[in-house]
């Protein structure tokens, strides 16, 4: 499927009456299992690619080129439409954000994501006018080709400002952003706030949200989009951790009752 279909692809799930799960993924077998549960598009994580990689995340522990590598790879294996979570669009500059879209847009994307961090501890999160600018020239660069997400960390860097971070969010769906997004909106009434604040479609992630919500519960609130961030390979590697440290502080092995069958890890290459 060429990149413009998988663009239009992903554009169409964004305006269903209903909201859809995106999961991320972290390697080329969980897009593949993702795929054949039947999830009609893929996000990547880049805390969860940092992870496979060795590194702590942070803000640019992946570089720009191995995100890219990572989102075709997912493309490429899964078939599906791919956005990628590309912190703060790698650039010092609004220039440099749109370079990355392009390159997003060569690596076959259908979707990326530019968030308002600096990586500055001091000053974790940017200007209200530098941030604007950015997802402006992000808007610009994606127009037409891929699905743009401006994202505000303002609560996942102690901002606990619900008006700064509507504002936010209303100013980067005015220069052209397709999907708004604020990790850490947690609870029903504040997400049915955000919302209806904002004309375009709202992104909530589950990993720092009340975990009792649901896909009918977020859809009549008028969330669009579910995603996770990088809670299912920590819920993977919870089982990792659990099995390592049995190994080693009870020298037993009765993890290998829960493995997954080896025809559905084979199925899921089908």
């Amino acid at each position: 499927m060429t990149q413009t279909a998988q663009y239009e692809r992903f554009l169409a799930l964004h305006q269903r009456p209903e909201a859809f799960v995106m999961p991320n993924v972290w390697d080329g077998l969980s897009a593949l299992i993702l795929k054949k549960a039947g999830f009609s598009a893929l996000a990547t994580s880049s805390a969860a690619l940092a992870a496979t990689l060795g590194r702590r995340d942070g803000r640019h522990a992946v570089t720009a080129a191995e995100h890219l590598a990572h989102a075709k790879l997912l493309v490429d294996v899964s078939g599906l439409p791919v956005n990628g979570d590309f912190e703060d669009g790698y650039g010092q500059t609004p220039d440099d954000v749109a370079g990355t879209v392009r390159a997003a847009v060569e690596a076959g994307l259908a979707g990326i994501g530019v968030e308002d961090t600096s990586g500055d501890p001091s000053h974790p999160i940017r200007d209200f006018d530098d941030a604007v600018a950015r997802v402006r020239a992000a808007a610009q660069a994606a127009r037409g080709r891929l699905v743009l997400t401006g994202r505000t960390d303002n609560f996942l860097h102690g901002r606990n400002d619900l008006d700064d971070t509507i504002r936010r969010l209303q100013a980067f769906e005015a220069v052209g952003a397709d999907v708004l997004y604020s990790p850490g909106v947690r609870d029903l009434g504040t997400i049915r706030t955000v919302v209806a604040a904002l004309g375009k479609p709202f992104n909530l992630v589950m990993g720092f949200a009340d975990p009792t919500l649901t896909v009918p519960k977020l859809s009549e609130a008028g969330v669009k989009r579910i995603s996770v961030g990088g809670a299912m390979e920590r819920y993977a590697l919870a089982a990792f951790l659990k099995s390592a440290r049995e190994m080693k502080d009870r020298g037993a092995f009765t993890f290998v009752r829960e493995m997954a069958p080896m025809k559905e890890v084979r199925e899921a290459f089908v």
